[in-house]
């Protein structure tokens, strides 16, 4: 057994004397929330959704979390309760995320450490598949009435908040970006990218391209006709840059350009099929929509800056613009 030198000893109890007792008892409770085992709170700042500003964090096992009391309110409009309320109707049990069937919805929110208090929250992906499980539910025709407007909110966060975007966003608002190792993102882009290219398959509707000329003013081309070049850059802009951080850098060092300017295959042949595809055609779908809706390329591109902003950006106010 270790003796602690007693000189050590006395200087420590003389530094902690010194400490304000606020501080004092927050250092207690902090290392007595540690011996139970709580992850730390390491990184944290806030996300806009919705004009909604929602704490997260990461924590220092790397998950992103978004404050549980926080959700609760951005799906219901209520911050008190928990979620199993909203969440364990009967209806609802056949769309409920792999992930989360068979738990208390509100004993799944993950404990941590918040300077010294204890404190629970979702990870960031859970929130977005949960908000998809009523949309399915919507879709599907079996929501209760008292439902429909949870459906409505569920499909305004995922659209505020892409579900490929949120650990990056999460990244970016609490600064972990700064510090983030290539591996850590090397990780994150191997979720959403093949080792091989896949055979050629159509992910790109034609009206996602016809929607592209109709904002510029441009007669859409016929049969067998070649776009112009600067579609494939709008297309990058538009999708590719927000899917995921690095992904855009990934594709090209993984897909580049021959000497006569072409690639080999289509970036979308990179992607994977459970995550990498089902982003992509989300993510094709919502900015599809928010074309149909615009009158203008200008007002198009400040809708998807708002829903789907580039990595790097700030994330502005959703407004009624």
């Amino acid at each position: 057994m270790q003796v602690k030198d007693p000189k050590k000893q006395a200087g420590a109890f003389a530094r902690a004397a010194a400490l304000p007792a606020e501080k004092r008892s927050r250092i207690a409770a902090k290392a007595a929330l540690k011996r139970f085992g709580l992850p730390s709170a390491i990184y944290t700042g806030s996300i806009s959704i919705g004009g909604a500003n929602i704490p997260c964090a990461v924590l220092e096992d790397e998950r992103r979390v978004m404050w549980q009391r926080e959700v609760v309110g951005m799906l219901t409009g209520n911050k008190k309760g928990g979620l199993s309320r909203y969440l364990s109707a009967s209806n609802l049990e056949p769309y409920v995320p792999q992930k989360l069937k068979g738990l208390d919805f509100d004993e799944a929110a993950i404990p941590f450490e918040l300077d010294g208090r204890k404190a629970h929250g979702f990870e960031g992906e859970d929130i977005v598949d949960i908000c998809k499980m009523y949309m399915q539910a919507r879709k599907s025709g079996v929501l209760f009435p008292s439902q429909i407007h949870l459906a409505a909110q569920a499909e305004i966060i995922v659209l505020s908040l892409a579900y490929v975007g949120i650990s990056g966003l999460i990244d970016e608002a609490t600064g972990y970006q700064e510090i983030r190792d290539r591996n850590a993102l090397q990780a994150l882009l191997d979720k959403y990218l093949r080792r091989e290219h896949a055979a050629w398959a159509k992910k790109f509707p034609d009206e996602f391209y016809k929607e592209i000329f109709r904002l510029r003013g441009w007669k859409y081309p016929t049969v067998g006709a070649a776009r112009p070049g600067v579609v494939g850059i709008y297309t990058n802009d538009i999708v590719y840059e927000r899917l995921a951080p690095g992904l855009v850098k990934e594709l090209e060092e993984r897909n580049p350009k021959s000497d006569s300017g072409n690639r080999k295959v289509k970036h979308h042949q990179w992607l994977t099929d459970d995550i990498g595809n089902s982003a992509l055609a989300m993510h094709i779908h919502a900015a599809t929509g928010f074309m149909r809706a615009s009158r203008s390329w200008d007002a198009f591109m400040r809708l998807l800056d708002k829903a789907f902003p580039k990595k790097g950006t700030q994330i502005p106010l959703i407004t009624d613009d």
